[in-house]
């Protein structure tokens, strides 16, 4: 199976599009995440929603916007507070993992790559198959 992440932005635009993909599959929805790093020393959080494949279809989406939101667990704010939101009327709970900033590598394929790997040996993702 093919895993890829799709980058949207770091904005309030990109996270209500976000929650209307989360909306709109909502039958499709396997996981909210919300992966907590530090970049210049202050704690940011990348939300995304991880979707199972469409029909017999061999390619899981990620869609996410990375590390475009402040930290939760150190400042409350309204983009996070409307990720809570939509998880909630899903049914469904945000799972929180502590990772290294994209900053660190010098490609963000690169980034990815290591995230989806991250993903796979928490039992998020499948493994190759």
């Amino acid at each position: 199976m093919i895993q890829r992440f799709i980058e949207l932005g770091r904005g309030y635009g990109d996270l209500y599009e976000l929650i209307e993909i989360a909306e709109s599959n909502s039958h499709r929805i396997k996981h909210f995440l919300a992966l907590h790093t530090v970049i210049d020393n202050k704690d940011v959080t990348s939300l995304a929603i991880v979707l199972n494949p469409a029909g017999e279809g061999k390619f899981q989406p990620i869609y996410i916007c990375r590390e475009g939101v402040p930290d939760p667990r150190t400042l409350s704010s309204k983009r996070y507070s409307l990720f809570q939101e939509a998880a909630a009327s899903l049914g469904k709970e945000i799972y929180e993992l502590d990772v290294k900033p994209s900053s660190l590598f010098a490609e963000t394929e690169l980034y990815y790559q290591q995230l989806i790997g991250i993903l796979r040996l928490n039992h998020f993702l499948p493994p190759l198959s």
